[in-house]
């Protein structure tokens, strides 16, 4: 007797062995897009430690944002977890507009940015940016807005607020540096009670340090809800489709800003070397590491369940 097997049944029991030879992606390495900022790179760090484990290589590449997204057009990038929107609105639309990238969300939660004053200066009654360019103010800030790269897309849009006069500040000067180079600024202006406005954003250590506030901004010259961000993981459209097991990975990948605040502390403050900082939180937050890699394998299909205790 010839007993005939549907060929229905025949696929269902194929599905594991098909899923799991799914689990390898085609990527061996990653390239990673990395402004100088200290939270894209701690981030960055721990993603690269976690994927190492699975048996990828991190390569972090360091470039402005702007260079970022035009790299991840043309291959030359995979990954950036630093999409801050809608600050990058610019080249995050272009490059959508080209069917170029995709975006997995937010990786941290409760982020803003806009102009920003230290704690004294708040307390002496400056809540919003309107109130910059009254004649008082504008002398004990010496008409200076300080700012990071002047290629970066915020520091575009303030130009741009500044050319239209927003909030009077046609005639301001913008005083553009690398991120360590305005906070020195600040620092400086911190100790001595100085007052300064500057381009300030949480999650970072520079919010408790100097008790800083942010203004409300009401024509949106940071963006909506007064400043308030998202932080995207950005993908390479061709490198997503590939690798299906890192993009579980990336999906699920999301820290709070205390969170995040904690680790740029770590590096900025103490100084500490960003592969110690990755490495020592890892260690810290076993349940954070979990859910990260829910569902995630190693590259070649293997369970993690090991690797992480």
């Amino acid at each position: 007797m010839q007993i005939r097997i549907p060929l229905l049944l025949i696929s269902l029991t194929c599905l594991p062995l098909a899923a799991q030879a799914q689990a390898t992606d085609d990527a061996t390495q990653v390239d990673f897009v990395v402004p100088p900022w200290p939270g894209i790179t701690v981030k960055t760090e721990i993603v690269s430690q976690i994927i190492e484990r699975l048996g990828y290589e991190a390569n972090a590449q360091g470039m402005s944002s702007t260079v970022g997204y035009n790299t991840l057009q043309t291959g030359d990038s995979d990954v950036f977890l630093g999409g801050w929107l809608p600050s990058q609105r610019q080249s995050y639309d272009a490059a959508m507009e080209a069917n170029a990238i995709v975006d997995l969300g937010n990786n941290v939660t409760g982020a803003r940015m806009g102009f920003a004053v230290p704690g004294y200066v708040h307390d002496a009654g400056i809540t919003s940016a309107k109130q910059l360019d009254d004649p008082e103010n504008r002398e004990r800030f010496d008409a200076e807005i300080y700012s990071i790269e002047s290629g970066s897309t915020v520091s575009v849009a303030l130009s741009e607020a500044m050319e239209n006069d927003v909030y009077g500040l046609g005639d301001w000067e913008i005083k553009s540096s690398s991120t360590p180079g305005m906070l020195s600024e600040v620092d400086a202006a911190y100790r001595a009670e100085r007052w300064i406005v500057f381009y300030g954003w949480t999650p970072h250590w520079m919010a408790p340090k100097y008790d800083m506030v942010i203004l409300d901004d009401p024509q949106a010259v940071y963006g909506p809800d007064n400043g308030k961000s998202d932080v995207r993981t950005i993908v390479r459209r061709e490198f997503s489709e590939a690798n299906p097991n890192l993009m579980r990975l990336l999906d699920q990948l999301v820290f709070t800003a205390a969170q995040q605040s904690e680790f740029i502390s770590e590096f900025s403050q103490k100084e500490l070397d960003p592969e110690v900082v990755a490495r020592q939180w890892i260690e810290a937050h076993p349940k954070r590491i979990e859910a990260f890699l829910e569902g995630v394998t190693t590259r070649d299909g293997q369970s993690v369940d090991e690797l992480f205790q």
